[in-house]
């Protein structure tokens, strides 16, 4: 089974343009995700994925990088792209965030623990234990069949409990989604010729036009927590805990 890991990573942010190229403790974030992802032991080739001359010029000095169109409005289409330009063959690709310095090989390697060319699409969750994150519509929710496949994900807190809502989380189990993606290589051309579905734009999550077009997303849990950098106020944050390695929470609720 050959897996490439791609990186998709944009100049353009509204929250906090030039985010890949953002230093945390003197090394920018996209090189500390490219460079986290290359110690997996499931995946044979890295490329970072951008529209951005600048990303694209910085991660070659240290790794591979494909410019991709800029028209592109989801990391799905930018992956696919990349794709297209390998002259290997590839069984499986995983999509891994670019804006997550601290991710974790084994993260990655439990994604693709899943993946046995039955497998169309595959993710990750992690169980929610605190109320405030269940409520938080940041966070998004999935919720999972006896099969281990993907039912639905949403923003809200699905399944509504009847009883007190400090019984939620004790009563049931809740997941929290990962966003990281593999998907099955012709499975990835076909849902990138997809239109936007209703369930998406709802809830602004490009997974529900898979789920709503019959494809179906494998999911394993993860005991490890993910640290996103979506404001430059995160990135203070994680340039801190490198410096003192103390426990913090993101103002997005991860």
């Amino acid at each position: 089974m050959k897996i490439i890991g791609i990186i998709p990573a944009r100049y353009a942010s509204t929250r906090f343009p030039g985010k890949p190229l953002a230093l945390i403790g003197g090394i920018s974030m996209i090189q500390r995700v490219y460079e986290q992802a290359c110690k997996s032991k499931s995946l044979h080739a890295v490329v970072v994925a951008t529209d951005n001359q600048q990303i694209f010029d910085h991660v070659q000095t240290f790794g591979k990088a494909c410019m991709t169109a800029t028209t592109h409005v989801s990391g799905t289409d930018r992956c696919y792209e990349v794709l297209t330009q390998q002259t290997e063959h590839y069984d499986y690709i995983i999509n891994i965030q670019g804006d997550e310095p601290f991710i974790a090989p084994e993260q990655i390697n439990l994604l693709a623990s899943l993946l046995d060319n039955k497998t169309e699409l595959a993710t990750l969750v992690k169980k929610i234990t605190e109320q405030k994150f269940l409520l938080n519509p940041n966070v998004v929710k999935a919720v999972l069949n006896q099969l281990g496949e993907a039912l639905y994900f949403s923003r809200s807190p699905i399944p509504y409990w009847r009883g007190n809502e400090t019984e939620w989380t004790t009563q049931h189990a809740y997941y929290k989604h990962i966003g990281m993606y593999a998907y099955r290589a012709d499975v990835l051309e076909k849902i990138t010729q997809l239109t936007v579905s209703s369930l998406e734009k709802a809830e602004s999550l490009e997974q529900l036009r898979w789920l709503e077009n019959g494809f179906r997303i494998k999911v394993v849990e993860t005991t490890l927590e993910t640290i996103g950098i979506d404001t430059p106020d995160d990135l203070e944050k994680a340039n801190e805990v490198l410096k003192t390695g103390k426990h913090f929470i993101l103002n997005s609720g991860l």
